[in-house]
């Protein structure tokens, strides 16, 4: 190794410390470290601030300067870290190039993700599903049919590892093979609750993962699981909510979906409910009425970035890419985002003008393509 990378690496994990040190600063959550990241640049540099320089802060109360101030003297990131690499967790930071994309775009992303188990690019396809702990019988049945179908239509599903539908949606996954990822409002080493110790390990084990923003050792709080909540939101495409009285951290996740512009899909239940109040309102409120996963396909848009399928040869743009058929996935790989003809597709595929006609018209109507003109059509 030369010098130079040495000095490369030396700076990368002085910088892991520093984020690990402002992290465990009591006073500094999430939105707070990224008003300072604004100004300062990064954590070393806020870590480096004199007094004088936070003055300006008004959001900062004294008490929080102080300990910023004297962070480096009483916090030992090397126990962290040496804890971390016993137990096989993984430390990301916001700036790493492992950290989630999606997670990026909300308005207060976790300056650190702790992971046990695999984060893979492919989690960008992904479904969060989410319900009260006081399920019913009609919530579990629920849960299983939707949470099965999203799995199999190829989304990783994303949860709160909770009692209720959270717990049953991750086993439902696990049953059909699918991927499953769990984000705490715990250290990764107390796993809250207890009883779902064993189904944490199953979602690692399976190739999954759990996640969380806080040091593993670090113990749920009733403001922890709110917080949980933007996780589970943010690393999602749309929420599912199954199940949830009107007043529930289902509800409070609905709510931070919308304020991170995600599809809200509820499933509705009876009037009689009190259970599926919220569902209800949410419906009325313009959430999507959920179904089918077919309901989530037709409504998802354009993904911001192309997305690779572990089980597709190519990326995908739409959701609905992975129900094509063969013939409609040939058809769609000859047309492109300014203009293609009707004429063109037919010649580079070799597919007859009936063939290509019926390929061109299941694809619009899967609002994967638009027409036009009766000769042209385009991707969205």
């Amino acid at each position: 190794m030369t010098e130079n990378n040495k000095s490369n690496d030396s700076k990368v994990i002085n910088s892991l410390f520093d984020d690990i040190i402002l992290s465990q600063v009591e006073g500094i959550g999430s939105l707070t470290y990224h008003r300072l990241i604004k100004h300062f640049g990064s954590s070393t540099m806020i870590l480096n601030a004199s007094k004088s320089e936070f003055e300006q802060f008004d959001f900062l109360k004294s008490n929080t300067v102080t300990k910023i101030l004297t962070a480096r003297e009483l916090i030992d990131p090397t126990v962290i870290t040496e804890l971390c690499h016993r137990k096989s967790i993984d430390i990301i930071p916001i700036y790493g190039d492992r950290y989630p994309e999606q997670l990026k775009t909300i308005p207060d992303p976790p300056p650190l993700l702790y992971v046990r188990g695999t984060l893979l690019p492919k989690d960008s396809f992904s479904i969060a599903v989410v319900g009260t702990r006081r399920i019913s019988s009609y919530g579990e049945r629920q849960t299983y049919r939707l949470a099965t179908a999203i799995a199999k239509a190829g989304f990783t599903i994303i949860s709160g590892l909770a009692i209720g539908v959270d717990g049953h949606a991750h086993r439902a996954v696990l049953k059909a093979g699918g991927r499953t990822i769990a984000v705490l409002g715990s250290g990764l080493l107390q796993v809250y609750p207890t009883e779902h110790i064993a189904l944490a390990n199953q979602i690692v084990d399976s190739g999954g993962a759990i996640v969380s923003e806080y040091a593993p050792s670090a113990r749920a709080t009733k403001w922890t699981f709110p917080q949980r909540n933007r996780i589970v939101c943010g690393l999602a495409l749309g929420i599912v909510v199954v199940e949830a009285p009107l007043k529930s951290g289902a509800m409070i996740s609905a709510r931070l979906a919308n304020e991170q512009g995600k599809d809200i899909f509820a499933i509705p239940g009876s009037i009689e409910s009190e259970l599926s109040r919220g569902c209800n309102q949410l419906i009325r409120d313009g959430a999507y009425l959920l179904e089918s996963v077919d309901d989530i396909l037709n409504v998802l848009g354009p993904m911001r970035k192309p997305i690779s399928l572990l089980d597709a040869a190519d990326s995908i743009t739409h959701p609905n890419e992975i129900v094509l058929n063969e013939i409609e996935r040939e058809v769609l790989s000859h047309v492109n985002k300014t203009s293609s003809s009707l004429d063109s597709i037919v010649a580079a595929t070799g597919f007859s003008t009936t063939q290509v006609l019926a390929a061109l018209c299941s694809l619009e109507d899967k609002r994967i393509i638009r027409q036009l003109n009766p000769i042209s059509v385009a991707r969205l």
